[in-house]
């Protein structure tokens, strides 16, 4: 792996809801929006709040729901210890980030400032998990039925686990080649201004940059070991 598409495959979860065809939002349009408290990461938007307790992530989470529901309107929701996990994106013929999904994230964050939740946008994280490969086709419906359970849950170029128990999987095309070339290698999504900091680390770390021709869109790094991952965001895409 030399350099990162991350082309089409920039979905999420099945979980976002159906709707009528509407105008997918580009990466530059999503950033004009200016939401503070979210970030365009593979496909969809992100958003992270901090939680005194269960109690106030509790009263968010009624509070989301009873919007998301009234709009139909289904964003992904995680709560943990201390934080919230929200994200956004409308699924048809793919998943993209749309005008309504723009609207929803503004009443998420007003609903989080009336409750006093705060935002933590720089702390969003996707793992996607890519393979190069010149089969895709032949090697789909093995991962898809492994991964997921079922082969029908490939989305062009990605599988995708409904219920996102697991990253996505991407096949990134390459000509032929033979093993032991690595094949497989992380695509980590992160907030733009985090990125720079991140990759100055990992480097410190003992890491190394094998490819920054595509920053910010995204930077190859190797390990001590040579394995490579992509550092990726939104930036310039």
């Amino acid at each position: 792996m030399d350099s990162c598409g991350c082309g089409y495959s920039r979905h999420l979860s099945a979980s976002c809801g159906k709707v009528e065809p509407v105008e997918r939002l580009g990466n530059q349009q999503v950033l004009d929006e200016d939401l503070v408290d979210w970030r365009k990461l593979a496909q969809a938007l992100h958003a992270r709040y901090l939680s005194p307790d269960y109690l106030a992530a509790a009263a968010f989470v009624s509070a989301v729901a009873e919007v998301a529901e009234a709009e139909d309107r289904h964003p992904d929701l995680r709560l943990a210890a201390g934080i919230i996990e929200v994200s956004l994106c409308t699924h048809e013929d793919g998943l993209w980030v749309t005008q309504k999904d723009v609207d929803m994230a503004r009443t998420i964050s007003e609903i989080a400032r009336e409750l006093g939740l705060k935002p933590d946008p720089a702390a969003v994280t996707q793992l996607e998990i890519a393979l190069d490969t010149a089969y895709e086709d032949q090697l789909s419906p093995f991962w898809s039925v492994l991964l997921t359970g079922s082969a029908d849950n490939k989305i062009y170029d990605s599988i995708f686990d409904p219920s996102g128990r697991v990253p996505g999987l991407w096949f990134q095309g390459t000509d032929e080649h033979d093993t032991p070339r690595q094949r497989w290698h992380f695509d980590l999504w992160l907030a733009p201004e985090v990125a720079d900091d991140r990759i100055a680390a990992a480097v410190a770390s003992g890491g190394s940059i094998v490819d920054d021709s595509a920053a910010p869109s995204f930077t190859v790094l190797a390990d001590p070991d040579g394995n490579r991952v992509c550092v990726c965001t939104a930036t310039g895409r």
